[in-house]
């Protein structure tokens, strides 16, 4: 595909991706041999790419014997998906892989750094898309994959470019595995804290399971004040009024205002469905079986907020459990599952519960000494994932804005401090001297 180079310096050229490196499109051996599969060898997919720069496993196997009827991959190939979701990427991180027919392999030549080529892939994803024949299943063949014209810079230009991005996606990826990790922690917190409680005790059997022996179980109606709907009133984005909560403002445990809607309810109506502090909003309807009843709590987020119709407003005697506690509990497997458990399935293919469902919704209730305890303890996992999602957030503008840059040459790269990689995850910054299209 063509591109316009009248922008770009001097000492950049146009490139095709065979004068780049060799390309060697991948195979797979016959699935019918039982000993070609389930080995030590990585046979890599469009479905492996995607997933971090480097592909460490692959989700087929392929034994010695299976690899043996494939090309082995030096470390550092860089892999582009051309059948079906053209432009996934990736990189071999071993000696011991090969692809299927679905991607295509550039093992780059001593004049190209295939990290910097990798990223050029990564500039120029819409591009390799473009360039696809648009048939059913979208195939960018060999030879027009081969054709593909790229912009590429001195070799020394290339490794430091590569340098610069290399460094921003180390640390998101870093925050990327943390946020899996914190994840992960929060998911056992929360099983083993309204199992075990935080006390020692012995445990007791109940209608829920096994709990500690101080331990309550009561139903949601016993310790809530109100059970109200959400209102039908047309709302719209950009419309005058107030705002609006609806399904997709409601994510698991917290309140997402990113898409947010407004509307004119009556007065009388407005003030009956005012939000306040403390309130829980359950989704009462969802196509998807394990939403319905999915479950945020309003801490305040937007001032005279009311809420739609498909939710429902819990408001709970805050005398006898914190509304926090309840959300807590709304997000173990536990709790899920009682309400994605009893919804009723409808003609549409939705699932939906209601207020009655809502009200037998049974949870543990120890003492409010202790439900604070938990939610203090939860409140500071969810403090760490909510900073990692920032970081991640920022890295992932800093990542965009700067291979955009650097690959169209908005920015050259003079000299670059490496003295931030250790602290880039922590900090989010990045030192270097860029000058706009000087020599490097």
């Amino acid at each position: 595909m063509q591109f316009d180079m009248t922008d770009l310096p001097d000492s950049w050229q146009k490139r095709c991706i065979r004068d780049v490196g060799a390309v060697v499109t991948g195979r797979t051996p016959s699935t019918k041999r039982e000993d070609f599969y389930g080995g030590d060898y990585n046979l890599i997919s469009p479905a492996d790419l995607d997933n971090g720069k480097y592909v460490i496993t692959a989700h087929k196997r392929l034994t010695n014997t299976g690899f043996m009827q494939c090309r082995a991959l030096p470390k550092d190939t860089v892999l582009v998906g051309c059948i079906g979701n053209v432009g996934k990427l990736g990189m071999v991180a071993d000696k011991q892989s090969a692809t299927n027919q679905q991607i295509n392999a550039v093992i780059c030549n001593q004049e190209n750094n295939p990290h910097f080529i990798y990223y050029s892939f990564h500039s120029n994803r819409s591009r390799l898309e473009q360039a696809a024949d648009k048939t059913t299943v979208p195939i960018l063949n060999k030879t027009n994959f081969e054709n593909f014209e790229i912009a590429v810079p001195p070799l020394a230009e290339q490794h430091k470019i590569a340098s610069v991005l290399g460094l921003v996606q180390r640390a998101l990826e870093q925050q990327e595995r943390l946020i899996a990790l914190t994840t992960e922690l929060k998911k056992t917190l929360l099983h083993k804290l309204f199992a075990e409680g935080l006390r020692g005790e012995p445990q007791k059997q109940t209608d829920i399971g096994s709990v500690p022996e101080s331990w309550d179980v009561a139903t949601l109606e016993d310790i809530a004040v109100a059970f109200d709907y959400g209102t039908s009133v047309k709302c719209e984005h950009g419309k005058a009024g107030a705002p609006v909560l609806r399904i997709p403002n409601v994510l698991g445990g917290s309140i997402d205002l990113s898409d947010l809607k407004h509307g004119q309810p009556k007065r009388s109506e407005l003030e009956q469905l005012r939000l306040q502090d403390g309130d829980l909003l359950f989704v009462r309807t969802n196509g998807v079986l394990e939403n319905a009843g999915r479950c945020a709590l309003y801490r305040g987020e937007l001032e005279g907020c009311y809420f739609a119709s498909y939710l429902i407003r819990v408001r709970v005697d805050s005398s006898k459990v914190l509304p926090a506690f309840v959300n807590e509990y709304a997000r173990t497997e536990r709790g899920r599952s009682f309400l994605s458990g009893r919804a009723i399935r409808t003609a549409d293919g939705k699932f939906n519960i209601n207020s009655g469902t809502l009200k037998r919704v049974l949870l543990p209730l120890p003492g409010l000494d202790e439900q604070k305890e938990f939610v203090r303890q939860l409140d500071l996992v969810e403090r760490k994932f909510t900073l990692h999602e920032s970081k991640r957030s920022a890295l992932s503008n800093l990542f965009r804005t700067l291979l955009h840059q650097l690959m169209t040459a908005q920015i050259r790269v003079h000299a670059f401090d490496l003295s931030d990689a250790k602290t880039l995850d922590q900090q989010s910054t990045i030192r270097m001297r860029i000058g706009k299209h000087g020599s490097t």
